[in-house]
């Protein structure tokens, strides 16, 4: 099913088109053949994916990088309203759009599958970005990870389904209409923007409200928030549920680890169905079985899709090899949440021969505010944690509100911690620490990712 451009978008003018869900619609976009530019506030390798496209990007922003004949400017709700591109377009009258918007307007015309949830959201859109496209069905997708390489975050495919991850932190999945919806989970994050549980149930009921006449909504039957929301949501669409519990739709029979992929079974239909996930962990074994019930959802044969779903291998920062060095092996995580950060713990404890070190960079002010005591909780699962400052994002600073707050948490949950406030000394730090056998977690979804090589290299002159 051919796609074509969205009304005023042959033109678009992305500010921070390096970002994981702007440079994916702005790929989209350059493939469709839109004239795509933007700017970012630092050279990348995604930036560079996008020249390769046929986009322009500028490093820096700038009143000048807007150009006069820009259809619209689009823009995350992390653009601060003193950008000097979002004066200019106001000055020209040229049109803002939000890029929940333009994603949506992407999807227009086509089957959108749209995957939310607190954590979980970027494998699980992977899973199926990879194993859709294993099957021949040349999906369109948008993912806030990179799949293998920098810019594979999204592609334009010329099938009739679009998978989308849906982003709940501001919002703006409630701009989606789609035919069948994932909910893998849903606690409370984003403090910025939820005040509470209640607002956090209404935001996902919105979004379920979303799902067109006859779709269907995927919902978790194991976590306790999705199954509040599934006992809220009434009406319109078909519910679907997976897991382990008993009164599952789809449930999970028995997940039998093999060194770092899972032998998974399922009941479906009335008939177990055995398939391979090739990546280590209870939950990422969940993540594959909603993108199966999602994908049968869709009318996919549920045999075909789930040996098609074993050539999944992994996103980039989740819980991706970055080498070894000395016997020790460097792993990335983007685990950033409590939860996320116990079950990929639980998952590197499950194949790990020698000791867990963990490099732990928190995310934001205010998630450290609200859960740096559950995060220091989650580090006593390694045996040994560095906890770096707060990487602060789009956040001003806090009053009172540092990377302590987990420190001090972890000491009273029994855990080796020291705490490194320059990011610059914890190579040296880590490589004191390891020896053979040994693995190495990078952990946040700041810049903590950028340690790793540093590591490699002080273990390898080690």
């Amino acid at each position: 099913m051919a796609a074509g451009l969205p009304t005023a978008m042959d033109r678009p003018h992305f500010i921070g088109i390096g970002g994981a869900g702007m440079s994916g619609i702005a790929k989209i976009l350059a493939q469709r053949g839109a004239k795509v530019a933007g700017s970012d506030a630092k050279e990348s390798a995604t930036a560079e994916a996008l020249r390769a496209l046929g986009a322009t990007v500028h490093i820096g922003h700038a009143a000048e990088h807007l150009a006069d004949d820009a259809t619209c400017v689009v823009v995350s709700s992390a653009i601060r309203a003193d950008n000097p591109e979002l004066a200019r377009a106001a000055e020209l009258g040229i049109p803002v759009v939000h890029r929940s918007d333009a994603l949506a307007s992407l999807m227009e015309g086509l089957r959108p599958l749209a995957v939310a949830g607190t954590h979980g959201k970027t494998t699980t859109t992977s899973m199926l970005a990879v194993s859709l496209s294993e099957l021949g069905l040349a999906p369109s997708y948008a993912i806030g990870g990179d799949l293998d390489a920098p810019g594979s975050n999204a592609l334009h495919g010329d099938g009739e389904i679009f998978v989308a991850e849906a982003d709940e932190s501001d919002r703006s999945f409630h701009k989606y209409a789609p035919e069948v919806a994932i909910v893998l989970n849903v606690e409370l994050d984003h403090h910025a923007n939820y005040a509470s549980m209640d607002e956090i149930y209404e935001s996902f009921e919105t979004f379920a409200g979303r799902i067109v006449p006859g779709g269907t909504l995927v919902i978790s039957a194991d976590h306790e928030g999705a199954r509040e929301l599934t006992s809220r949501v009434s009406g319109g669409s078909r519910v679907v549920t997976y897991g382990e519990a008993e009164d599952a739709d789809v449930r999970i029979v028995s997940i039998v680890p093999h060194g770092l992929k899972s032998e998974v079974t399922v009941l479906l239909d009335g008939e177990e169905l055995t398939f391979t996930v090739s990546v280590p962990g209870r939950h990422y074994a969940g993540n594959a079985v909603a993108a199966l019930a999602a994908g049968v959802a869709l009318g996919v044969p549920a045999a075909e899709l789930a040996e098609a779903l074993g050539a999944y291998t992994g996103v980039k920062r989740r819980l991706q090899l970055k080498g070894e060095a000395a016997g020790v092996q460097v792993i990335d995580s983007y685990a950033h949440h409590p939860t996320e950060m116990t079950a990929d713990l639980e998952a590197m404890r499950a194949g790990a021969a020698g000791r867990i070190l963990v490099v732990f960079q928190p995310h934001l002010f205010s998630r450290t505010q609200e859960l740096g005591r559950e995060m220091g909780q989650a580090l006593s699962l390694a045996d040994a944690s560095i906890v770096l400052d707060i990487y602060p994002a789009r956040e001003d600073p806090i009053p009172g509100v540092t990377s302590e707050l987990i420190v001090d948490a972890a000491r009273a949950a029994g855990a080796e911690v020291t705490p490194v406030h320059d990011k610059a000394d914890a190579p040296a730090v880590v490589a004191g620490m390891a020896g053979p056998g040994d693995l190495v977690l990078t952990m946040g979804a700041g810049d903590v990712t950028d340690l790793g090589p540093r590591i490699l290299d002080r273990l390898q002159s080690k």
